[in-house]
């Protein structure tokens, strides 16, 4: 019904390459799940350029170039993708990464709730696949070209990897006691109690960069903004559901004037079904554009708020690296110390080379740390630059989109009262007027050759004897003739007695 000239077309969606298709519900004994079907195809087959043919170095072009691959075709499930979202938090620490669609715990293998995470899903592939920081991660790699068994095996290993690092200093070398490389689950189990309450004592004396104060600013900025939006979206919602409700009220006007209209003459009741059945229609156009409304500016908004949260995941990124760095550094710290009390104690060789050995695997492990808080810090700044300029984009277009709607809507709906108008009038003033102009021709020339006035001469000195009264005749029967000017309507409409009551007369 309701057509704009300049339809918003997101990134993603040029990326038809990329699809999420054909949903297939097992049950494996008492477990039941919703595998999706993930094709990966080769750029000839949509005739995009490869890398001898001009490439510009974007995240679509660059992803392409490192897939010159046949045609892939993979079944994943909904943990898949989630470990796939998790991997790239992990080997891209400190980017935007796109949001999943949110677990739900009943309803979620109704066709409808099926067929919206599938859209979802394919969204948020997409999305990864153009990310200037996540294209050419390789679990995104593996996710789209492993097969069922070696991606099976890539999930164990990063299992195992997590566990592991968990204890050792987020994905750093075992840095267990004296010259310790295997952890036991029991040291593994009081380093990682021990870790935790290391970022939560170090987390007020933090390891300082000249950058602080940009990230401060830029967490402040995020802060406001996810406020702000969350107002603008609450104020979309309730514009959406506000529609819905015109959409009912209109409905229900619509069938009380098709009530009435029932209950009236033929006349009458055809006007007032007229207008029923623009209520109608009305009412349906209301609904569409509550539709659309929801699509086109709720749902955005809604979006947005998840990219915030996500700009807010990358900057815990960041911090979780910075509060390991500090620990590894106050480790170092204290682990100098007792190498140096060591040394000067006799007898306690032994100890001092084993506290050295450990001494050393530390600052290894910091250099590490430190270069990880390096390369996330330039990754979160790179992100939020670039957040910042979609954001202007992706406002402006939501905003002008939803303005076209709104005047495509408000002109539809005023062209329908518009047609409506004529139809009512139709009959209306050609009856009013031409019966009262029936009227008062019939009765002044049935009147007028039998009560014609009578004028008699008398001499000025008597009075004039008085007109006798008919009482079968009218009063106005003596009204003269108009003339020239007077209206024909204007002298056949008289009171029969001025003294009527209420008049004051």
């Amino acid at each position: 019904m309701i057509s704009l000239a300049s339809s918003r077309t997101r990134p993603e969606d040029s990326i038809d390459y990329i699809t999420v298709s054909d949903p297939v519900i097992h049950a494996d004994g008492i477990n039941k799940y919703t595998s999706y079907r993930v094709d990966c195809r080769p750029p000839n087959t949509y005739g995009i350029q490869d890398s001898t043919g001009g490439n510009t170095g974007s995240a679509p072009d660059l992803f392409l170039q490192n897939n010159q691959s046949q045609y892939s075709s993979v079944l994943r499930r909904y943990s898949d993708f989630l470990w796939l979202y998790e991997r790239l938090h992990k080997e891209r620490a400190g980017a935007i990464v796109p949001h999943l669609p949110e677990k739900q715990a009943v309803g979620k293998f109704s066709p409808e709730f099926v067929e919206e995470r599938r859209r979802a899903l394919e969204r948020f592939l997409r999305r990864v696949v153009i990310h200037p920081e996540l294209f050419d991660a390789n679990c995104l790699l593996t996710f789209l070209r492993a097969d069922d068994v070696t991606f099976q095996h890539a999930k164990n290993v990063s299992q195992q990897v997590d566990s592991s690092s968990s204890g050792n200093f987020d994905g750093s070398a075992s840095l267990g006691g004296a010259g310790a490389f295997n952890l036991t689950p029991k040291n593994a189990s009081g380093i990682k109690k021990w870790f935790s309450e290391a970022k939560t004592t170090f987390s007020g004396d933090l390891v300082t960069s000249p950058d602080d104060d940009l990230f401060d600013e830029i967490e402040r900025y995020i802060e406001a903004l996810a406020i702000q939006m969350k107002r603008v979206s609450n104020q979309a919602t309730g514009m959406v559901r506000k529609s819905k409700e015109l959409a009912n009220g209109l409905f229900e006007f619509g069938l009380a004037f098709h009530q009435l209209g029932q209950s009236e003459g033929e006349a009458l009741g055809k006007k007032l079904e007229l207008m029923g059945g623009t209520a109608d229609t009305l009412s349906a156009m209301a609904s569409t554009h509550a539709d659309q409304e929801w699509k086109k500016l709720d749902e955005p908004f809604k979006d947005y708020l998840k990219t915030i949260q996500a700009v807010k995941l990358a900057l815990n990124r960041r911090h979780d690296k910075r509060v390991s760095y500090t620990a590894l550094l106050h480790e170092i710290q204290t682990r100098e110390g007792n190498l140096h009390r060591l040394r000067m104690t006799p007898g306690s060789e032994g100890k001092a080379y084993s506290t050295e050995m450990s001494l050393q695997r530390y600052q290894a492990a910091a250099e590490v740390a430190r270069e990880e808080y390096a390369e996330c810090s330039q990754r979160v700044l790179r992100e939020v630059d670039r957040f910042k300029r979609e954001k202007a984009e992706e406002m402006k277009l939501v905003v002008l989109e939803f303005i076209m709607l709104e005047i495509s809507v408000n002109r539809e709906m005023e062209k329908v009262w518009g047609e409506l108008v004529p139809k009512l009038e139709v009959g209306s003033a050609e009856s009013v007027s031409g019966g009262e102009n029936a009227t008062g021709n019939s009765m002044w020339q049935q009147q007028q050759p039998q009560h014609q006035p009578t004028v008699v001469s008398m001499p000025p000195s008597q009075p004039p004897p008085p007109v006798p009264t008919m009482p079968s005749q009218p009063m106005y029967s003596n009204i003269p003739a108009p003339t020239g000017s007077e209206s024909l309507m204007e002298s056949s409409i008289q009171y029969r007695d001025n003294n009527l009551p209420g008049l004051g007369l």
